[in-house]
């Protein structure tokens, strides 16, 4: 799957958990993985492939982790859980997570113990990647997607008050693509990053329940044909919790197997809206712009 104009993809990484060699993601520009525990043999649905197969990370690129990590943690309330570096290839790898507000992380990030957390949590991770030499000043940046055709939209964070929100992280110093009275969808904002990728800020349907300001709650990709690409993520133990049909596109709304139970409901009604934005899990959104599928040459 083309994901950006410069020509870098979308990659898949089926990752044993606790075992894993890193330096083979250099290569990657924006990425989710997955990672799967081979010890399960049993899946019961025929189309899921063997060994729990759960939604790990969401990779970005960062040029400088002295202003991305205090922006993901002080800012979005994220948790750095580990970290690895390689300078013998010059880079470095940082993950982070969204813990349950009271919950404290006492490992060491980069220790064996943080590996070990790192590959058998249950959890989501946010991997910021940082090649070293990008925070000079002569670095022109990377491109942080949504110009024409790429397939790379956002992450998103929700929390129960978005104009309260924004108002805290614009008196911080944050910079927004949309604020939540701008444009035609009010009450929804997307502030910039240290990097200038877009951080959508959504509101719960229902306050004081989750107790975190912020929860990592979402990675959005462009997809070209639906029928194609939701049966590849079920086939890693993922499930579609919603799908609201605008017009002219499409947004399919997933979880990885181990997110908790919704129980049934039409997946276009507004319960299932409400069901989505109450989930602490998050949800990888993907998004159809209607007639790419019947178009042979397109792709993003």
């Amino acid at each position: 799957l083309s994901l950006l104009k410069s020509g870098t993809n979308v990659m898949l990484l089926l990752i044993k958990r606790i075992n894993l060699t890193l330096p083979t993601i250099t290569r990657i520009r924006i990425t989710s993985y997955f990672s799967t525990d081979m010890s399960e043999k049993i899946i019961k649905a025929k189309n899921v492939i063997s060994g729990r197969p759960t939604w790990q990370q969401t990779m970005l690129r960062i040029s400088d982790p002295a202003k991305s990590i205090p922006f993901y943690t002080d800012l979005m309330g994220m948790t750095l859980i580990d970290k690895f570096n390689f300078p013998q290839y010059k880079f470095s790898l940082y993950f982070l997570t969204t813990l349950p507000k009271g919950e404290s992380y006492t490992l060491i990030p980069g220790t064996q113990e943080s590996h070990d957390y790192l590959w058998s949590m249950e959890g989501t991770t946010l991997e910021l990647t940082y090649n070293h030499g990008t925070e000079k000043e002569d670095f022109k940046g990377y491109h942080p997607g949504n110009d024409d055709r790429d397939g790379f939209g956002h992450v998103a964070f929700n929390c129960d008050d978005v104009y309260a929100a924004s108002e805290n992280l614009a008196k911080a110093g944050v910079t927004f693509k949309k604020k939540p009275d701008e444009g035609r969808m009010k009450g929804l904002a997307f502030a910039y990053d240290p990097d200038g990728y877009w951080v959508g800020i959504v509101k719960r349907s229902k306050p004081g329940i989750i107790p975190n300001e912020f929860n990592f709650s979402q990675t959005m990709l462009r997809i070209k044909d639906p029928k194609k690409t939701i049966p590849f993520y079920e086939s890693l133990g993922m499930k579609v919790i919603r799908s609201k049909n605008y017009g002219t596109f499409t947004n399919y709304f997933l979880v990885s197997s181990n997110a908790p139970s919704l129980g049934e409901y039409d997946l276009g009604s507004d319960d299932a809206k409400v069901k989505c934005s109450m989930l602490f899990h998050p949800v990888l959104e993907l998004t159809h712009n209607h007639g790419t599928e019947e178009d042979d040459i397109f792709k993003h």
